[in-house]
């Protein structure tokens, strides 16, 4: 039976709409905001005096009116508090402070730890926390930290199959060391929800984010948030089967998307296919190998999964797809021409699914691929998409660059606080036990 609404509950909704309007369409005068909340002139001057009095909202100048007094413009305050936005990469962890509004503040880049153990991780993110808003020097409190993951999110644990995570507890390794609201989520759904608020998705009612680097995966974002799942793990595009005993995928499984499409996987087929120029020891002509690994890697199968990424760093892995893609040689071209086929491939596959209103390609070699062969890659899934659908949708590149994980994770506890029309949960002044 569902619970009846209160008062409380009107006044907190009312909140909320005000809050989001003045967020998204900033600034905006009393009257405009009425228009577009569809609520009374009394109901908007009520709470605007409320956010006002707490501190949530300022006023931003004036503008004319049809003959009567200047309108006073409004617009959410940007030191009202202070977010974190992490990013957990394989190779790297980045962790950036912003305003309320996400203007950057701090950042800092930390190497990840080998092993990559969620101890480890948590310890790293931990002091880049505290590094963070040190530098940052805001006087706001601190609203939120939210941390992008390499895996799905249930229940604050973390599952990660391809760096041998099987469960890890890291919200309750990380809320060992943080006094303000934490907020985890897969990396792909951080990258698409930002992308949904200041970027390429902005204005689209159903966005699909296709997220293209050492690994592969999409986040469906329906009405600027995320679709999770039941359990936190839709979205692995990159595990979806496009060749049946296909190569193996560091999954552990064969003929997974990110096994053909993989930034790993393409540097290390054009590798192979540079040894071997006829093509013959390769892999069928197709992508082969553990995707991330090399060519032919012979592994235990019993213990996929349980390794970490793959054998090259992220900046040998970015500086040899670089030139891949600046090569011009006959295999260059051939890796080149299969990575489009099975990004369009896999695009027509979400078109033909979730019927998406914009398609955005995004990750750092999604990005770099996406720069030369955007065209190719929307005709290929064109072949694979139906008909109608694909005549609806926009399949474009995204706007935020490669490393928009960690500003798209600060977005989680900024959607909570306008959520809740501006009411903070508990969190200490920047620089006093935001991170212990």
């Amino acid at each position: 039976m569902q619970r009846k609404l209160t008062v409380r509950d009107l006044r907190a909704g009312n909140r909320a709409r005000v809050l989001r309007t003045l967020y998204f369409d900033r600034p905006r005068s009393r009257q405009e905001i009425a228009t577009l909340t569809g609520l009374s002139q009394a109901s908007v001057s009520t709470v605007v005096g409320e956010l006002i009095g707490e501190g949530t909202v300022v006023e931003a100048g004036q503008v004319e009116s049809d003959g009567g007094r200047p309108r006073v413009l409004l617009r959410v305050d940007p030191a009202r508090g202070v977010v974190v936005g992490v990013d957990v990469g394989e190779t790297h962890v980045l962790v950036e402070a912003f305003d309320l509004t996400l203007e950057r503040l701090a950042g800092i880049e930390l190497p990840a730890p080998r092993p990559l153990t969620p101890e480890a991780v948590a310890a790293c993110v931990l002091r880049g926390v505290r590094r963070v808003l040190d530098d940052a020097g805001a006087p706001g409190p601190v609203l939120g930290v939210g941390v992008g993951v390499p895996g799905s999110v249930d229940g604050g644990v973390v599952h990660a199959q391809t760096i041998g995570w099987h469960g890890a507890p890291l919200e309750r390794l990380l809320r060992a060391g943080l006094d303000v609201p934490l907020h985890l989520d897969n990396g792909a759904n951080t990258l698409g929800q930002a992308e949904a608020w200041f970027g390429a998705g902005r204005g689209a009612p159903t966005v699909v984010v296709a997220l293209i680097g050492s690994g592969v995966g999409a986040s469906v974002v329906v009405a600027g948030a995320p679709y999770r799942g039941a359990f936190g793990g839709a979205g692995e595009w990159g595990h979806t089967t496009v060749a049946l005993d296909g190569a193996r995928c560091r999954c552990g499984a064969h003929g997974c998307l990110e096994a053909y499409l993989g930034a790993g996987s393409l540097v290390d087929r054009h590798r192979a296919l540079a040894l071997n120029a006829d093509g013959d020891n390769v892999d069928g002509g197709t992508a082969g190998g553990t995707a991330g690994g090399t060519v032919g890697d012979t592994a235990d199968e019993d213990n996929a999964g349980d390794t970490v990424a793959g054998d090259t760093v992220a900046e040998d892995q970015e500086r040899a797809f670089r030139s891949l893609l600046a090569a011009r040689t006959p295999e260059a071209e051939r890796v080149l021409a299969e990575a489009v086929r099975y990004a369009g491939l896999g695009i027509g596959n979400l078109v033909n699914l979730l019927n998406p209103t914009r398609v955005v390609v995004g990750g750092w070699a999604g990005l770099l691929l996406g720069e030369r062969f955007l065209a190719e890659i929307r005709a290929e899934a064109g072949a694979h998409a139906l008909r109608r659908s694909f005549e609806q949708v926009e399949v474009v590149l995204g706007e935020l660059g490669a490393e928009s994980v960690a500003l798209g994770a600060a977005t989680l506890p900024v959607a909570d606080f306008l959520a809740s029309g501006g009411v903070a949960a508990s969190a200490p002044p920047v620089g006093r036990a935001a991170a212990r």
